[in-house]
């Protein structure tokens, strides 16, 4: 009787109908229901949005897609029962624009597949403001969507949750505009980092955070402050209401290093400190954060010479130094390595007191003199001007050249300007202090050739000495270039006829060298008659002039 009664209510089920069923067991992957069939139904425990909800014995109403699978028993869907229940009213529900709340089913080629009772898709590009790369982690979580569009014939409908977003954003945006002030301290997410600085995510509105408000101190990088997703307290700096810009601070957050560094670090004190960076003219030092000091390349050393401060220090060093100066408004200190010993400059007028005789290398040569190291970084250096007496010194030269040993006298010390005066001439007596003794006008000498020029040649004497042949007093025949005559190397006769202190040179004649006595006198009595006459200037009062004047009239 039973199995004729049960085969009379399995004959009024139909396929694609709605039918009641009674829940008779709930397991962990599904629930089993009573439809009045042959045998009971298995439904997924994935159409349920909580089967912890269920009751054993409650009824529910069920979509009957089978009355038989292979096994025999009824396909039934508890889901596909909801949704064709819903779409009889989805326009009642949720019209065009409206607000629905789902759960996410699963993840199809191009989005998600929702359930707001109905299954409904939603494009990859309207998940969020900016599209995510993995779409599983949405599956089974529960959000408010636009419905953007409904087809009832094809039974589609086109959801957004990036509108919702952007909507909701857009409010607070709004909201945050009409509060913000400058000066006020607010919370945000790093949302984005580039070279110059990172976006904010003030909670409605991105702000910028440049790199140069980040920190009081050095920093190349944004990176090193900050992390992409991290929480962080930002200052207001700036609000343009306009433009819905906002400009922010994290420095500002944090008191300024700068406002008592005078107190911190008075002039003379010691510090302690890192190289932060190199730079061509000298070193940053961090002594503390958010506050660098220069070490000028010339206050590195009292005594090394250095061209480039990697010479003496590196990055990442930590070094002592002292406080030369502070200029607060600039944000400048100036710091001294050297100044930590003692100077060696202050030993110097003790230790080369004037007159006394040194000797050193030389090290280096410039067209006015020569430098000589008398210890390591004390040089001393020569004048082109007092290396000889008697020759006249274009450049050093051609008396020294570099690695020399040379002996000199200290001439004058001057401590601050860091300066010794040597002279190498000063070595010997001045053969110009007794000139008269050693040569008078009309004697006759011997010398040698050094030096050729257009308008003479001259001539190297005892003691150094040099004299000048003009070019007119070579020969008794006219010449028109020396060095056809004359060479350099080359022994020559002269006659004395002028002897110069202020230019320190004696002028001499070689054709002069061969006149007699007698021939001597008839150029003297010939100048004196032109004396006598008004034919001679009353300057021309030795043989020099009268051999000059002589040339003229030839």
């Amino acid at each position: 009787m039973q199995e004729l009664l049960a085969q009379s209510s399995f004959d009024k089920l139909k396929e694609g109908a709605i039918v009641p069923g009674v829940i008779t067991e709930i397991r962990q992957n599904e629930v089993v229901v009573d439809i009045g069939g042959k045998s009971e139904a298995l439904i997924p425990a994935s159409e349920f949005i909580d089967i912890g909800e269920l009751q054993i014995g409650s009824t529910i109403e069920v979509l009957l897609e089978k009355l038989e699978d292979k096994g025999g028993n009824p396909v039934v869907s508890y889901d596909k029962a909801e949704q064709k229940k819903n779409w009889d009213n989805i326009l009642t529900r949720f019209p065009e624009g409206s607000v629905a709340t789902g759960r996410v089913k699963a993840k199809v080629k191009g989005g998600l597949i929702i359930s707001i009772g109905v299954d409904a898709f939603m494009p990859a590009s309207h998940i969020d403001v900016q599209p995510p790369k993995n779409l599983d982690q949405y599956v089974g979580q529960t959000y408010d969507f636009k419905v953007l569009k409904i087809n009832l014939e094809r039974k589609n409908i086109v959801l957004s949750r990036r509108e919702l977003i952007e909507q909701q954003r857009a409010e607070k945006r709004r909201a945050l505009l009409e509060s913000i002030q400058p000066g006020q301290v607010r919370k945000g997410v790093v949302k984005n980092i580039t070279d110059f600085g990172a976006f904010i995510d003030l909670d409605g509105m991105d702000g910028l955070l440049h790199i140069t408000d980040m920190s009081w101190g050095r920093i190349s990088h944004p990176s090193e402050m900050l992390k992409q997703g991290e929480e962080v307290q930002v200052m207001i700096i700036e609000v343009n209401r306009d433009k819905e810009r906002v400009s922010l601070g994290l420095k500002q957050t944090t008191k300024n290093p700068w406002d008592e560094i005078d107190r911190k670090f008075p002039v003379g004190a010691k510090v302690h400190g890192k190289v932060v960076n190199l730079v061509p003219y000298g070193a940053f030092v961090e002594i503390e954060p958010g506050v660098e000091g220069l070490v000028h390349i010339t206050e590195m050393s009292w005594t090394k010479r250095i061209s480039k401060p990697s010479e003496l220090l590196k990055v990442g060093q930590e070094v002592d130094a002292v406080v030369l100066g502070i200029q607060k408004d600039e944000q400048k200190i100036s710091l001294g390595l050297r100044q930590l010993e003692p100077n060696p400059w202050d030993m110097v007028r003790h230790n080369y007191p004037m007159g006394a005789r040194v000797r050193g290398k030389v090290r280096n040569m410039t067209t006015y003199g020569a430098f000589i190291e008398l210890e390591e970084g004390i040089d001393g250096m020569v004048h082109v001007s007092d290396m000889s007496w008697t020759r006249k010194v274009n450049h050093p030269s051609e008396v020294l050249k570099k690695g020399d040993e040379v002996d000199a006298i200290v001439l004058d010390v001057d401590s601050n300007q860091q300066r010794i005066s040597l002279g190498m001439k000063q070595l010997a007596q001045d053969p110009w202090s007794d000139i008269d003794a050693v040569f008078r006008i009309g004697d006759v000498v011997k010398g040698t050739v050094t030096k050729i020029t257009s308008f003479g040649a001259f001539v190297e004497l005892k003691d150094g000495i040099d004299g000048l042949v003009h070019i007119s007093q070579i020969s008794e025949d006219r010449i028109d270039k020396v060095k056809d005559v004359l060479k350099p190397g080359q022994e020559v006769t002269a006659r004395v006829i002028k002897i110069d202190r202020d230019e320190r040179r004696l002028g001499l004649s070689i054709k002069a060298a061969n006149y007699s006595d007698q021939e001597l006198a008839a150029e003297t009595a010939s100048y004196d008659a032109m004396n006598r006459s008004g034919g001679a200037g009353s300057d021309m009062m030795n043989l020099g002039d009268i051999l000059d004047e002589a040339a003229k009239k030839e």
